[in-house]
């Protein structure tokens, strides 16, 4: 139905007619007896007519409304998208409104947004919930900015693109299902996946790739190709931000996939798999003195990143595998983090105290659930189950979170970042009546950069860590430490690194080949004629070439490494979401360290698919 002018003239004319009323009842109110009743009805007046112009408010407020949404959805060009007068109108009105907007600039936390129209983009009408305190700031966003609070500099990488596979692994929201409840902005993301893998090994652990665990010869699954497929990966996500004033915001963030195995899952039937908690963290953000912190659950402050140190603009591996990529640096755990930029948003330093755990290996011991039979009749406690609400696994003993520095700096060209990391190694060795403690301070330092070889088309990414006892840092998850014959705790070298040119041909295309290894350092010792820890060159490794040997085969991994290329596709892009497709292939060869009988190595071939709906971007 067109909107009726008469309606609108209508409305006004009762408002005038009411304007009237008052101003030509005051003489007569002036002139009353008792001058009290005269003032109570005065007010009376008053906010009766206020009351008419809040009413007139909202009706002009839902005409335009009305108007823009049958402007959206005429679909044709001339009608598709608002005038320049018309947004010049919007834009100048939402400022005068919003005590956020900041004149003459589009950095910041405003959420006042002007529809951009472009190939693949449309009008999208947004829901605003108005109270009687609250004016309405937001009544369109189309194709809006990036979801970052703090601003960055242009270094030519910027801010993930929306549209890619990076965005989506970071964990960017989308640019629909944005809406306001009051001042707080919500915004919805995630997506459905459909991901499967075929390959020449039976790991059965799905697109998740446990590399440590690519069987030998003397493993029949190394014998037999595999196919797996499942839906696990599926992700969920939600944004809250809230502006306190003009220069400081507060934002929550929460994503969730089902990437957990529950107790009940089987693969015969039901395939049920747990809902995991991925991220879940706040932010508080300070433009006036460009401090930020973090609390909460996201990507370790490690994690190599393209723009800042900011939360969601990590430099992830597009790949359609959940573990990414061998050699990769990340970690999601608990932290606190504290950020400062300099020189306009240039050089960015951070320091994060995160949730620390050991990885051991107890190769040559007898471990009981964490309690380690020594060769002298000690025993060294490293690890103790879970109890309570906790699951029944390994937790380590730690004494100190680890504490990470992390430096950024975005030139004009590329993004540059180093960083350290310090870590306690800890465990207790205990006899009948007594025990001791002991720590091993270990750390380690590394870097990482991005050169945008063709800016916002291709770009090359360089990535590294090294240091002793932060394995677990790595996507291979080798050892941190393992134990010396007397249990006192043993660091472990551990090195990695990944490269990788990925290229965005058009906004529909990612195209990606990626290069990763980790290495893992020895730990061996000797008590009583006995081999003790990783690595030990007086380990059996006689069988491990062997099918159904009855020969031992130690085989701790020294090295993985990984080659890989893929692409992904976005063929349906519209009002109703994206839809994209994307297939890797990728080669990984794992080899152990060398024993009696041999240094044995193995390899896995793998093509993946994957199918991907995106209702938010």
């Amino acid at each position: 139905m067109p909107v009726r002018p008469t309606f609108l003239r209508r409305t006004r004319r009762s408002h005038v007619f009411a304007l009237c009323a008052g101003t030509m009842l005051f003489p007569f109110s002036a002139l009353a007896d008792d001058q009290s009743e005269s003032l109570e009805l005065m007010e009376k007046q008053i906010a009766r007519i206020q009351e008419q112009q809040a009413q007139l408010t909202h009706a002009l407020v839902g005409l335009q409304k009305q108007l823009i949404a049958k402007r959206g959805a005429s679909g044709s060009s001339s009608h598709g998208a608002l005038s320049a007068e018309t947004r010049r109108k919007i834009t100048e009105a939402n400022r005068a409104r919003s005590p956020l907007a900041e004149e003459g600039t589009t950095e910041g936390t405003q959420h006042v947004i002007v529809p951009r129209h472009h190939a693949g983009a449309e009008t999208e009408i947004t829901p605003t919930f108005v109270t009687d305190n609250q004016p309405t700031r937001t009544t369109v966003i189309a194709h809006r900015a990036e979801d970052i609070i703090a601003h960055t500099a242009d270094n030519n990488v910027g801010p993930h693109s929306r549209e890619t596979v990076g965005a989506q692994a970071t964990g960017a929201v989308g640019d629909r299902g944005v809406f306001h409840l009051g001042p707080i902005m919500l915004a919805l993301g995630g997506f459905i996946d459909t991901g499967s893998v075929l390959q020449n090994r039976h790991t059965s652990s799905g697109i998740f790739n446990y590399w440590n665990g690519i069987p030998y010869k003397n493993d029949p699954n190394h014998h037999t190709n595999s196919f797996e497929g499942s839906a696990r990966y599926s992700r969920i996500s939600l944004m809250a931000r809230g502006d306190i004033n003009r220069k400081e915001a507060v934002s929550g963030f929460f994503e969730m996939d089902f990437g957990a195995g529950a107790a009940t899952t089987d693969a015969y039937e039901s395939n049920s798999y747990a809902f995991r908690l991925r991220q879940a963290y706040m932010a508080y953000d300070n433009s006036d003195y460009n401090f930020h912190v973090l609390a909460g659950q996201a990507w370790s402050l490690l994690t190599p990143g393209r723009a800042g140190i900011v939360p969601r603009q990590e430099s992830l591996p597009e790949t359609i595998e959940s573990s990414m990529l061998a050699g990769q640096t990340w970690a999601r755990q608990w932290q606190v983090r504290i950020t400062k930029d300099f020189f306009k948003h240039r050089l960015w330093v951070g320091l994060s105290i995160e949730n620390p755990q050991t990885l051991y290996d107890a190769s040559g011991f007898t471990n009981n659930d964490g309690t380690v039979s020594l060769p002298n009749g000690h025993y060294a406690t490293i690890t103790k189950d879970g109890t309570g609400l906790t699951n029944d696994a390994p937790f380590s003993n730690e004494i100190a979170p680890d504490v990470i520095a992390k430096v950024a700096y975005d030139p004009s060209w590329g993004h540059y970042e180093i960083e350290g990391i310090a870590h306690f190694v800890h465990d207790r060795v205990s006899w009948v009546g007594g025990g001791h403690n002991y720590t091993a301070p270990t750390g380690g330092g590394g870097g990482s950069m991005i050169l945008p070889l063709i800016p916002h088309k291709v770009e090359l990414r360089l990535a590294g860590l090294a240091g002793y006892g932060i394995g677990r840092y790595g996507s291979v998850m080798l050892p941190d430490a393992t134990l010396s014959a007397l249990g006192k705790p043993k660091p472990l070298l551990s090195i990695q690194g990944t490269a990788g040119i990925v290229a965005h041909p058009d906004p529909t295309l990612d195209v990606y080949g990626y290069f990763g290894t980790q290495w893992a350092g020895k730990g061996g010792s000797e008590y009583g004629g006995q081999a003790y820890g990783y690595g030990n060159h007086l380990f059996s490794n006689a069988g491990c070439n062997i099918e159904m040997s009855s020969l031992p085969c130690a085989g701790n991994t020294r090295s993985v490494m990984e080659a890989t290329v893929g692409a992904w596709w976005r063929f349906f892009k519209g009002r109703f979401g994206t839809v994209e497709a994307g297939t890797q292939l990728a080669w990984s060869q794992r080899e152990a360290w060398s024993g009696e009988g041999g240094k044995p190595s193995t390899s896995m071939s793998q093509i993946f698919f994957d199918f991907r709906y995106l209702p938010f971007q």
